[in-house]
């Protein structure tokens, strides 16, 4: 495959491996990472906006308190890890900083992209942050991680995160240049897939047998991670980043794999939208809101007429027309207590009905569906 796939990304998540971010002494490799830096200087150029997924701070930490992974307990890991995110959290920071580019960082459990109220609050930081041409430097939090509910790789991690912010791509730097059908380190015939536009078991057994010789994820992460994200509707890349600048040499035809997604990101949401069997209660709304909604316009409170049943902030809920059909179904950006406090008020006067400042949709329009208008 030549060429760069995502050269048209709106929105791509770049994740890094430990092995290409950590020499083999435990020391960061900072020429790599501002080569990387650099590429994302000239993603932004072209109005593409960059979420990076981090490895390293377990790494990086092991090697300050002369800890041995191998021999580690889990409390030693998350101990390194508090202090290798410290020097991650710095090292990206100046990098970033040396392109003119604003860098934040973010630590996320489980929980945070399972979890529907904690979803939304993640979604939104990270909106806002993209909004201001920041670029999160995420990471799983392993200082509160246990075995129990870690993710055990960030490749599944960077998945979820494109999940979470609806990007249309997905790049997992390894060191390996692409998906084989084979272990090409110990298969000479084993031969390179470019492009992939289905994830079936026999592929998935492929996965098995392939692996990256460094970290804790293998072959078989990334393409469970390629599942995650093709599902959400974003195509997912896996290169080499064992060379100076990836992206600019993927731009120059460098070889890859594809995982081609079907469908958009924004699609795929409202496809769970639409099927979700779950629906906890239901917003009444007029016809002005009707018609904006049509027009792909977020629910504002003022156009919302009752708050029927009991629901919680991120539950799915039913958007009724006034002679009760049901218009479509979207998350619900507040409870039902607080949604019927401010249901037909203008967005302004939010503040002074619950004494706090909160959001001023009552559904956004990237967490709703509308269904045909004969349903």
């Amino acid at each position: 495959m030549s060429g760069f796939a995502f050269a048209n990304s709106r929105r791509l998540v770049i994740k890094v491996g430990s092995s290409l971010l950590v020499a083999d002494d435990g020391e960061l490799d900072r020429d790599w990472l501002t080569g990387l830096a650099i590429d994302i200087a000239e993603l932004h150029a072209a109005a593409c906006e960059v979420l990076v997924v981090s490895s390293g701070a377990i790494a990086i930490g092991s090697k300050v308190l002369g800890i041995s992974k191998k021999k580690a307990r889990l409390e030693d890991l998350q101990a390194a890890a508090a202090v290798g995110q410290v020097q991650l959290a710095h090292a990206w920071r100046e990098v970033l900083q040396e392109q003119d580019i604003r860098a934040a960082q973010i630590l996320l459990t489980p929980g945070d992209t399972e979890d529907r109220r904690r979803f939304l609050n993640a979604r939104g930081t990270l909106a806002r942050l993209l909004e201001r041409r920041v670029v999160p430097v995420i990471n799983e939090n392993d200082t509160v991680a246990t075995e129990e509910i870690r993710y055990g790789d960030n490749d599944r991690l960077a998945a979820r995160v494109a999940q979470l912010v609806m990007a249309d791509g997905l790049l997992l730097l390894s060191d390996v240049d692409g998906f084989y059908n084979a272990d090409p380190g110990t298969n000479k015939e084993a031969q390179h897939i470019p492009e992939i536009l289905g994830i079936t078991p026999e592929l998935l057994a492929m996965a098995g047998e392939t692996r990256s010789a460094i970290g804790s994820g293998g072959m078989a992460t990334k393409v469970q991670a390629a599942k995650i994200a093709t599902h959400a509707g974003c195509s997912t890349m896996i290169a080499s980043g064992v060379v100076h600048r990836p992206v600019q040499k993927l731009r120059n035809g460098a070889r890859c794999s594809i995982f081609r997604a079907r469908g958009t990101p924004a699609a795929a949401r409202k496809q769970w939208l639409a099927g979700s069997l779950t629906v906890r209660g239901r917003l009444r709304i007029d016809d002005g809101a009707m018609s904006a909604l049509r027009d792909g316009s977020s629910l504002l409170p003022v156009g919302v007429l009752g708050v029927d049943g009991a629901f919680e902030r991120g539950d799915v809920v039913v958007i009724a027309a006034q002679d009760g059909r049901e218009l479509g179904r979207g998350l619900a950006e507040y409870g039902s207590s607080d949604a019927a406090r401010i249901a037909g008020c203008r967005s302004a006067e939010i503040e002074s009905l619950l004494g706090y400042r909160s959001r001023s949709v009552m559904l956004h329009r990237d967490e709703l569906v509308l269904f045909d208008r004969d349903d």
